[in-house]
């Protein structure tokens, strides 16, 4: 990750006053503090900090700040914000060496979506951590950490273990084997893996189409109308359906009821609720 260097101008005062004086005059005050080294309160162009703030990874963006003529590499640990014109009020930055070792949170790529058997098949990508906190070396900080999902197939788990990691970078977590993302079943069950591949490119651009892949059936029930149907989030292959009173409903009957039925046993419901 390249250094961008910034101006920036010494305070000679320090508090609230002081600090909206230098907003009114179109600055952002700020401070560099860290590595057992005094603080030093300085003030940054707020036009040009408003292009800097907004990009990404802004917090694991090493910067070079002159200082009248004095330089000092630093990282932006927060940046203090209006709550409604969300303009920058202040800037914490990091004092770091460039022997040093700083604890940043690294942007997670995703690449090969279409290559990625278990989406084909309309599973979902579930992004457990879009961003992962690295120990890394203060003059290699990453711009981004990246996970090749080809092959992948529904249910696999993508833990910290099993991505490769820029040299010199280790996970600040270490009691355990972090999960990152996973490739989870969709609502609506899984579809055939042989015709996805076929036909992924298509699903991709135009949405996935239905298929019958199911026939549920509950004779009891054949004279209510269907309510609601709805697929497990927990347990995939378990469906629930309710239905309305019946046609010919007597006293003896509950209003409603739910079917909960499994993939496994089609023919008829594992568990009738009465509602």
């Amino acid at each position: 990750m390249e250094t961008i260097d910034i101006k920036a101008e010494a305070r000679s005062q320090v508090g609230k006053g002081s600090a909206r004086a230098a907003r009114r005059a179109g600055l952002v005050p700020a401070v560099i503090y860290g590595n057992k080294q005094s603080a030093i309160p300085i003030t940054l162009d707020a036009n040009k900090w408003r292009q800097l703030m907004h990009k990404p990874g802004i917090f694991s963006q090493l910067m070079n700040i002159d200082v009248n003529n004095e330089k000092y590499f630093v990282l932006p640990r927060d940046i203090q914000q209006h709550p409604v014109s969300e303009e920058a009020e202040h800037v914490d930055f990091l004092r770091v060496t460039k022997n040093a070792t700083v604890a940043v949170g690294i942007n997670v790529e995703f690449l090969n979506e279409d290559k990625c058997t278990g989406l084909k098949m309309g599973g979902v990508l579930n992004i457990v951590r879009a961003q992962v906190e690295l120990n890394c070396p203060a003059i290699s900080i990453p711009e981004k950490i990246t996970i090749d999902l080809e092959g992948l197939n529904v249910g696999h788990t993508i833990h910290i273990s099993s991505i490769s990691l820029p040299d010199g970078c280790t996970p600040t977590i270490t009691d355990r084997d972090f999960t990152v993302a996973t490739i989870a079943a969709p609502r609506g069950g899984l579809g055939d893996a042989e015709e996805d591949e076929d036909k992924g490119n298509d699903r991709l651009e135009r949405g996935s189409k239905l298929h019958k892949k199911f026939v549920f059936q509950s004779d009891k029930e054949m004279d209510r109308a269907v309510t609601s149907i709805d697929w497990s989030p927990a347990q995939p292959e378990i469906l629930l359906a309710s239905y309305s009173k019946s046609r010919e409903w007597n006293m003896d009957e509950p209003d409603g009821l739910i079917d909960i039925f499994s993939v496994s046993l089609q023919g008829r419901p594992e568990l009738t609720l009465n509602c």
